[in-house]
């Protein structure tokens, strides 16, 4: 008994932290993702990275990243730091690895 509530003591502290993250993950995606990857209003012309995805996919996938739900983790992490085509890669001196954590974890909440 002693553990479950040990447990759920230490869920309750997590929830607030990964609401803290994700709200955190959203602001780094605004500064360094949005001008490129934003949702934009239908009939409008797309920002560059939500247009170049829209072609690739041609539907089958959400353009806009924050619509995605099938982004994982580590790949969110790697094109983050090495870019991909006519993405540039991202410095740890522009985005650490603890703001990547949180833009990882805004990129891959329940939605």
């Amino acid at each position: 008994m002693k553990s479950v509530y040990v447990i759920v003591l230490l869920m309750s502290f997590s929830l607030p932290v990964l609401a803290q993250d994700q709200d955190h993950g959203q602001e780094i995606f605004n500064l360094w993702c949005s001008s490129c990857h934003r949702v934009v209003p239908a009939g409008t012309t797309p920002v560059a990275g939500t247009g170049s995805l829209e072609r690739r996919y041609q539907g089958s996938l959400p353009a806009a990243l924050e619509q995605r739900t099938d982004l994982s983790p580590e790949y969110i992490r790697i094109i983050v730091r090495t870019g991909i085509k006519s993405m540039p890669f991202t410095r740890k001196s522009e985005i650490s690895d603890s703001d990547l954590d949180d833009l990882v974890a805004y990129l891959t909440r329940e939605r």
